[in-house]
């Protein structure tokens, strides 16, 4: 094996050896499952799992329920993917707003599994929309799932 081969197993298995031991100790594991304790595995997330206690979601609804889309497996699957790196990024980076702010791209899909879980009740209001078109439902309803 020459100098290259030795460099790229080198890297290789600092890479590995990184995000092995950051997988263990931040709970990678715990984020694969529909446990809502495991969204609170970071602190700045606690808050917002104590708010989804109280709140009426919590007998109907997990945090995956609400924030990965009920599309294909692969979407909610992406979804999860892209929110963990982001997560782990910002989290180790400390370059995160407090309190944390939901994404543009994460609103979207929790506006559609409102509109999914709540159809018969969208569709009523859809069929006369406001001057600027559809309502949205998290605007108007934004303690709903995270009751303040």
């Amino acid at each position: 094996m020459g100098i290259l081969g030795l460099a790229v197993a080198a890297a290789i298995g600092i890479v590995g050896g990184v995000g092995g031991y950051t997988f263990i100790y931040a709970e990678g594991g715990s984020y694969l499952t529909d446990d809502p304790t495991a969204c609170a595995n970071c602190h700045v997330m606690q808050g917002h799992y104590d708010a989804w206690i109280k709140s009426s979601h919590k007998a109907v609804a997990t945090c995956n329920d609400c924030h990965a889309p009920h599309g294909s497996i692969a979407s909610k699957l992406w979804t999860k993917g892209i929110n963990g790196f982001n997560h782990s990024l910002v989290f180790t980076t400390g370059r995160f707003h407090e309190p944390i702010r939901i994404t543009a791209a994460n609103r979207a899909v929790t506006e559609a599994t409102c509109r999914d879980c709540h159809a018969d009740v969208v569709h009523a209001i859809d069929a006369s929309p406001g001057p600027s078109g559809a309502l949205s439902c998290i605007r108007c309803h934004s303690g709903v799932g995270h009751m303040r």
